[in-house]
């Protein structure tokens, strides 16, 4: 009894000692990858923006106060912008919202005037509900896709953005969106 007693705990002890063994790391054994199919996938949609009244979608959340504002223009150099954009399936303001668009904008360079952007594409309708694309870029008339979630895991790509609209309370772009994904 007594010896059997003793190999239990001695047992116990060993078994133990293996499991603390194996969470002692944080990572796991690499593995080599085996790649799945890539799908291609293209979007088209616009995003609408209003910069003013009770129902803006973009606000200036930081103005730099030692910029100098040469270029006499009304959003000097340094001002980060936070945006939550609707995406419709056109350019007209009551047509289908799909999602929505939100991130920040800075505006970080002084010449030329540039904005450097981060924006995820949330969609909210559709084949692609609960899915969303992340973008980040300087934002000529490209983004650069770099990432995505749900059906958009582990995404690539880019966006070309057509300015539909700009006036002084209203910008409407058009984005065509070529998607690289699993």
């Amino acid at each position: 009894m007594r010896g059997t007693l003793m190999l239990t705990w001695i047992l116990i002890i060993c078994l133990s000692q293996v499991a603390a063994q194996s969470h002692r790391q944080y990572y796991s054994e690499t593995r080599p990858h085996i790649p799945r199919p890539i799908k291609v996938t293209n979007l088209h949609f616009f995003m609408h923006e209003n910069l003013g009244g009770t129902n803006a979608s973009a606000v200036i959340v930081a103005q730099s106060n030692i910029t100098s504002n040469d270029n006499n223009s009304s959003v000097p150099f340094g001002t980060l912008f936070a945006v939550d954009d609707p995406l419709r399936i056109g350019p007209e303001p009551d047509s289908e919202v799909i999602g929505n668009a939100q991130g920040l904008s800075l505006l970080a360079g002084t010449n030329p005037r540039t904005s450097t952007t981060y924006f995820d594409f949330g969609f909210t309708t559709g084949k692609y509900n609960g899915s969303s694309i992340s973008m980040f870029s300087r934002t000529d008339l490209e983004l650069a896709v770099v990432g995505g979630r749900g059906r958009f895991r582990m995404a690539t790509g880019f966006a070309l953005l057509n300015p539909y609209l700009i006036n002084a309370t209203t910008v409407i772009i058009e984005f065509d969106v070529t998607l690289f994904h699993h």
